[in-house]
């Protein structure tokens, strides 16, 4: 399993985002201070607010509004589950940034992908790869 880290300025905003993709809390290891959010059996986001991270790093919190801290991509089915997660963040209040270069590129390759950004400015990058076997 992995448990991703981030850093947030509102707990509830950043909870309510992620679950409006589809994604539950797990409320055994959700507080005032921290929020599980499980995409799926192998993968949980822990979301800690600015004070509570400090326990965990006493390095500070880049801006990830200002410049990419990390691209967090993220494997799935098909091209349009691709879609679906990234129009469900977009409505949710991500943005979406695209990069036509990026993309061409990835059609080459067979791949689909685009990329968004959680109200914070965290990167996630979905993206499905049509490969022998991949379906």
């Amino acid at each position: 399993m992995i448990f991703v880290n981030l850093p947030v300025t509102d707990l509830v905003r950043s909870k309510s985002f992620y679950e409006s993709l589809g994604w539950k809390v797990n409320d055994d290891f959700t507080d005032e201070n921290a929020a599980c959010i499980v995409v799926d059996d192998n993968i949980c986001l822990m979301l800690l607010t600015h004070d509570h991270f400090g326990v965990f790093s006493k390095r500070p919190i880049a801006d990830t509004k200002a410049a990419t801290g990390a691209a967090y991509a993220l494997s799935l089915g098909s091209a349009d589950e691709v879609d679906r997660l990234t129009d469900a963040a977009v409505a949710a209040g991500g943005t979406e940034e695209v990069n036509t270069d990026k993309q061409a590129q990835e059609a080459q390759v067979g791949m689909h992908g685009r990329t968004f950004l959680d109200p914070d400015g965290h990167q996630w990058e979905p993206f499905y790869m049509n490969y022998p076997g991949a379906e």
